[in-house]
């Protein structure tokens, strides 16, 4: 998660989420939101996290993968997580609004077997948060 909350730092002016995948102990991704950069709305961390380690690895599914991300998936991340058939997710900051785990529970919905576990450097990754949106109001 520490390196989730470094590339979550990288971030210029977004919501500051870090999103890292790995296999069998290796980072194969590692991405950070960028919608506001390049001004597309799908360009959350995780999504491009997904599209990078697809890429390297030649395949979509990521079944024998990791991820690690700052902040809970939102409904649109969360689909794609459990599409690319990620094996275990760890997230730091919980969702209370559009969470698409402890909200929405899209897991249950899809029938995954993923494991999920939340409030992993949660105050650290709250505090990223609250940085940002206090900065910008």
């Amino acid at each position: 998660m520490k390196l989730a909350i470094e590339e979550a730092l990288k971030v210029k002016n977004d919501v500051p989420v870090g999103a890292i995948i790995v296999k069998e102990g290796s980072i194969i991704s590692a991405c950070h939101n960028l919608k506001e950069e390049i001004q597309d709305a799908t360009a959350h961390a995780e999504l491009l996290a997904i599209r990078e380690a697809s890429e390297k690895l030649g395949r979509w599914r990521l079944d024998d993968c990791d991820m690690y991300v700052t902040l809970e998936p939102c409904p649109m991340c969360a689909w794609a997580i459990l599409q690319a058939r990620i094996k275990t997710l760890y997230f730091g900051s919980y969702d209370t609004q559009y969470g698409g785990f402890s909200v929405l529970h899209l897991d249950q919905t899809a029938g995954s077997n993923i494991k999920i576990y939340g409030g992993i450097e949660e105050i650290e990754c709250d505090k990223l948060l609250e940085r940002f949106f206090k900065n910008i109001r």
